[in-house]
C-alpha cells in the first residue's frame, strides 16, 4: 500500500520540489541562479532514484552513449546561451520579453495563472515543432538523433541535434513574444520545460493516474519512443498534453507495459560528431550502412 502511494506521489513531489526554489529565486530577482542550482540538484536526485527505484532494470546498463549524450546537451545548451547573450547585447531580449510585459498580457492574474497561460501558448508551438519533426522527413533526420537512444534515463534528456533544438525555439518563443509575456514568464517557461524534460525521460518507477491527461509523463513518453509508429507518432507534447488531446495524437494503453526495446530502425553513428553530421547526409549514410560499405558503427 505504501509503495503504491509512493509511486503516485513521487512525480508531483519531484516537480514541486523543483518549482518552489525556482519561485523563490525568480521573485527575488535571482531566477537564473535558482534555476541552475535546482537543475543540477534535481539531476543528482534523479540519478539516485533511478538506481534504487528503477522502472526498467535493463536500462540501468550502459548503452555506450553517455559521453555523446553529455556532448549533445552541453553543445546545445551553450549555443542557446550564446543566442540569449547575443540577443541581450543587441537589445532583442527587451523586445521578446521585458519586465512588465505587453499591453494585452494579464499581469493582474496570480503568477501561477500567468505561468499556466504561458505554458499553454508556448506548448502550441512546441507541439507542432515536434509533430512536424516526425511527419516531415527532412526534419526527422535531425530529430532521429534523439530517438536513436536505446534507453530512457534523465541523462539523455538533452540528446538533441542543435538544429532540432533551434527549430523548437523558433516555433515556441515568438508565440510568447507576440502574446506580450513578461521576462519572468519566459524564465518560468524555460525552467519548467527543463524540469519536466528530466522527469519525462527518467527511469524511475512511478504511477500517474489523471496526471497523464495534463502533463507529459514518463508513462506517455515511453510510448512516444516506441519503434512502432502507431505508438511512437503520438504524445508530441513537451510539457502538457492539451494539444495532443485536441488534435487526436494522445496515446496511452493502460492494459500493457510500454516497450523496453526502443530506438529507431535506421542506422545512427556512434560518435557525437558523426551524429551531428549524419542528418545532412542521411540517405548516403543509410545506403552505405545497409550495404556494409562503411564502418558506421565506429563513426
Amino acid at each position: 500500500m505504501f509503495r503504491t502511494l509512493l509511486d503516485y506521489l513521487l512525480w508531483p513531489l519531484l516537480l514541486v520540489a523543483a518549482v518552489i526554489p525556482t519561485a523563490i529565486g525568480i521573485s527575488s530577482g535571482h531566477g537564473p541562479l535558482a534555476f541552475n542550482i535546482t537543475y543540477f540538484s534535481l539531476a543528482a536526485l534523479l540519478y539516485v532514484l533511478e538506481r534504487v527505484h528503477p522502472h526498467e532494470k535493463e536500462w540501468l546498463e550502459s548503452d555506450g552513449q553517455m559521453v555523446q549524450d553529455f556532448a549533445h546537451t552541453a553543445f546545445t545548451k551553450s549555443f542557446v546561451q550564446l543566442l540569449i547573450v547575443s540577443a541581450t547585447v543587441i537589445g532583442l531580449a527587451d523586445v521578446v520579453g521585458n519586465d512588465r510585459g505587453g499591453p494585452y498580457w494579464p499581469t493582474q492574474w496570480p503568477m501561477a495563472c500567468q505561468v499556466a497561460l504561458g505554458l499553454v501558448i508556448a506548448e502550441f508551438g512546441l507541439y507542432w515543432a515536434h509533430r512536424i519533426a516526425h511527419e516531415w522527413m527532412p526534419l526527422w533526420y535531425f530529430h532521429a538523433v534523439h530517438h536513436s537512444s536505446k534507453k530512457l534515463w534523465f541523462f539523455n534528456t538533452g540528446r538533441f541535434h542543435i538544429v532540432d533544438t533551434l527549430k523548437s525555439t523558433i516555433f515556441s518563443a515568438p508565440l510568447l513574444a507576440l502574446a506580450g509575456a513578461p521576462r519572468d514568464i519566459l524564465l518560468w517557461f524555460g525552467a519548467i520545460t527543463a524540469y519536466i524534460g528530466f522527469l519525462t525521460h527518467c527511469n524511475i518507477q512511478m504511477r500517474f493516474g489523471w496526471l497523464n491527461y495534463i502533463f507529459n509523463t514518463p508513462a506517455l513518453h515511453r510510448w512516444h519512443h516506441s519503434k512502432d509508429l502507431r505508438e511512437g507518432n503520438k504524445n508530441y507534447g513537451e510539457n502538457l498534453m492539451l494539444w495532443d488531446i485536441i488534435f487526436g495524437t494522445y496515446y496511452d494503453d493502460t492494459k500493457r507495459r510500454p516497450p523496453v526495446d526502443i530506438g529507431i530502425k535506421s542506422a545512427m553513428p556512434k560518435t557525437f560528431w558523426g551524429q551531428v553530421i549524419e542528418p545532412f547526409r542521411w540517405h548516403k549514410f543509410q545506403a552505405a550502412a545497409k550495404d556494409g560499405t562503411t564502418k558506421h558503427e565506429l563513426m
